[in-house]
């Protein structure tokens, strides 16, 4: 029958969905319940927010899941927001899972969610303004600084204003994120006032984020303990993910060795190699002969001459 033929079986192992699969799709929902719930065809206005986003007052009233699933939701007002961290997620990601593991990997994101919100919350605490954190900016942030220490010289090009071509290393970017996030720590969001244009920016979420990914490159992925082995990741990318490996170029196939090979001595082996050399030069011509095809005639041609 069809089905006891081993290649018609349905017994093989199955390509595992990726982790980075799961966490992109999973801040794509969030995106997309936010704007279906506060359309006006539902009416839902930001109840989406007020039960996953994270505020000060969640945390008063023991919403301790808020700390986790702020990052899934993002400004629906900025769509920018979510376009750049489901990329940079994307991007990263396809490079840190392969080195990190799917376990490492999930739990640095999960990691720098909750630090980042913990010390956003630490900076409004005493406000109580009812501001709301949302988004995956600190964990995106915690896996750039871990790509940083991995990749500190290599150059990054990218479009500025998707128009003019900049070329920098990730320790410079990553300078530059540190210092900005810094100064609008205290600057703007301590002082609670407002960036050019209306913009709120968690400098206070991004600099925990950042932090853990230090912490997580200085202290944890080089150990033998904790979470997952950094060695032999639990789940490689999909073919999707992966990035397109670039076709060695073709090398010429005529090489010549600096030091003359050893005679060969093997009367069996050079007979072999002989006939071979023979079929090639019936088929292909003297000319294509390798330097070291002429050298194995030259050295039968001895041993012959000796017998």
């Amino acid at each position: 029958m069809l089905s006891d033929r081993p290649y018609l079986r349905d017994d093989y192992e199955r390509e595992k969905t990726s982790v980075l699969t799961w966490l992109i799709s999973a801040i794509i929902a969030g995106f997309v319940i936010q704007l279906v719930i506060g359309s006006n065809l539902i009416g839902g206005g930001s109840r989406v927010g007020e039960f996953m986003g994270l505020t000060p007052q969640s945390l008063a009233n023991g919403w301790v899941w808020t700390l986790f699933s702020h990052a899934f939701l993002h400004s629906t007002t900025f769509i920018v927001h979510v376009v750049f961290n489901v990329f940079a997620l994307y991007f990263l990601g396809r490079e840190l899972l392969p080195m990190l593991g799917a376990s490492r990997f999930v739990g640095v994101f999960f990691a720098a969610t909750v630090i980042g919100g913990l010390a956003w919350s630490a900076v409004h605490w005493a406000s109580g303004s009812g501001e709301m954190l949302v988004g995956a900016t600190p964990a995106i942030y915690a896996l750039f600084i871990i790509y940083t220490c991995f990749f500190p010289d290599q150059q990054i090009t990218f479009l500025l204003f998707f128009v003019f071509p900049v070329t920098l290393k990730p320790k410079q970017m990553a300078y530059a994120l540190v210092g900005l996030s810094v100064a609008s720590l205290f600057v703007y969001e301590i002082p609670g006032l407002s960036l050019p244009l209306g913009m709120v920016i968690a400098s206070s979420a991004h600099l925990g984020g950042m932090l853990t990914g230090f912490l997580y490159y200085r202290f944890i992925h080089d150990s033998r303990w904790g979470f997952g082995s950094p060695d032999r990741p639990e789940m490689e990318l999909p073919r999707w993910l992966k990035r397109a490996k670039k076709s060695p170029v073709a090398k010429s196939t005529y090489q010549v060795n600096v030091e003359p090979a050893a005679p060969v001595r093997d009367k069996e082996h050079i007979r072999a190699e002989v006939d071979r050399i023979l079929d090639k030069i019936n088929s292909e011509g003297f000319n294509a002969l390798t330097a070291d095809e002429k050298r194995v005639l030259d050295d039968a041609k001895d041993l012959l001459s000796r017998r």
